[in-house]
């Protein structure tokens, strides 16, 4: 559809429609979450590079859910609803800006925890999608009930996000992880009275571009080992084989992300809520992954504090993560007991990558990586699928 000087009311689309793909606008929207995972991922390796793993884990994880959520709001929306007119996007805009408050306000929550600006941001992006729900509302009959419940859900979400802020600093700190479970408590109320018409095959695609974005920040991280090799004139056979070594990674987490097609799972609000809600993991490990290069980078260097345990422990931990994700949620039910077999050796050796020295441990990982690729590829055809 085209934007023009008119508003025009925002009926659901037809989730049956063929060739559904990701509009210029989605597209647009994504570029902010670059930004917005680059700063989380960066603070997250100076945190762990200054010795405070624990912490910085902890505090990426919980900004991390904050752009997640925001992402994942915003494209089951739009793959129901979308006019695209000059007021669709324009609300889709002013929800790019929250995201780029959020990002700026990265730094200070994970390392001072303090999350006022997180919150802004984050609360500004909300009740800015709570408006398109109104107009959701306003425009069909039959799911006015659904919107509504969206828009109240999450209007009382953001008013409790607010009064967060004014709690003692333990309160505080439980008090998020009350409000992450009522956030994702919205969806599953609101979708029990009618679904929403989401478009399976739009949903998968937006899923992997994101996947995409993810995987292109470790892409960066191995190119700044080539890059920290020219300029120091310092350990360039090392920093070469962390580079090489990320970049087998990063092709291996792709392939196997992308080994088949994920719509068929999403065959209704059960099957929608699974996908949506494990792929927290599967992106969060994704982006910290570009962290754990950064600082293996850093370790070869000699620029690091953190313990050798701590650097392998950040590449090796998030690359299992993810591939096991992807095995448990989109691959183990195509696959023979034998490839089943494989791959779960690969996360195994990637695992045991972090009880080596960091420039073995990101080899291991490539091997472990590798594997996992292989074990794909035996997978049994879509004729011998056993369906879920």
């Amino acid at each position: 559809m085209t934007s023009s000087s008119h508003l025009f009311p925002l009926h659901p689309r037809d989730p049956a429609q063929a060739h559904r793909a990701a509009s210029p606008l989605e597209l647009f929207f994504d570029l902010v979450f670059v930004v917005a995972v680059s700063f989380s991922s960066q603070q997250l390796h100076h945190q762990a590079a200054e010795g405070h793993l624990g912490s910085g884990v902890l505090g990426y994880l919980m900004v991390f859910f904050a752009i997640w959520w925001a992402w994942m709001n915003f494209t089951w929306f739009a793959s129901a609803f979308d006019t695209d007119d000059w007021l669709y996007r324009v609300l889709t805009i002013v929800q790019m800006a929250g995201v780029l408050v959020l990002a700026a306000g990265a730094a200070d929550a994970m390392h001072q925890h303090d999350f006022t600006l997180v919150t802004i941001g984050y609360i500004v992006m909300r009740l800015a999608l709570v408006v398109q729900w109104l107009r959701a509302a306003s425009g069909d009959p039959a799911l006015r009930q659904t919107a509504a419940r969206y828009a109240a859900g999450i209007t009382f979400v953001q008013i409790l996000w607010v009064a967060r802020l004014f709690l003692p600093e333990q309160i505080n700190f439980i008090a998020f992880f009350v409000l992450v479970a009522a956030e994702i408590a919205v969806p599953i109320w609101a979708e029990a009275h009618r679904r929403t018409p989401w478009h399976p095959q739009h949903i998968a695609e937006r899923y992997s571009l994101f996947t995409l974005i993810l995987l292109g920040e470790s892409i960066l991280a191995s190119a700044n080992a080539v890059v920290t090799a020219v300029d120091e004139h310092q350990h360039i056979p090392d920093l070469l084989t962390v580079s090489a070594a990320g970049l087998a990674i990063a092709a291996g987490m792709w392939w196997v992300y992308f080994s088949r097609e994920q719509h068929d799972q999403l065959t209704g609000l059960h099957s929608g809520l699974v996908f949506g809600y494990s792929h927290y993991f599967i992106f969060a490990a994704a982006g910290a992954f570009s962290a754990g290069i950064e600082l293996i980078i850093d370790s070869a260097a000699g620029h690091a504090e953190a313990s050798p345990l701590a650097a392998t422990g950040l590449l090796t931990v998030p690359v299992a993560v993810f591939i096991f994700g992807i095995w448990m949620l989109a691959l183990r039910r195509r696959m023979r007991p034998a490839a089943s077999g494989t791959l779960l050796v690969g996360v195994v050796v990637i695992l045991a990558g972090m009880l080596l020295p960091p420039l073995a441990a990101v080899v291991v990982a490539a091997v472990g990586s590798v594997v996992a690729v292989v074990a794909v590829q035996l997978r049994a055809p879509s004729t011998e699928a056993v369906t879920a």
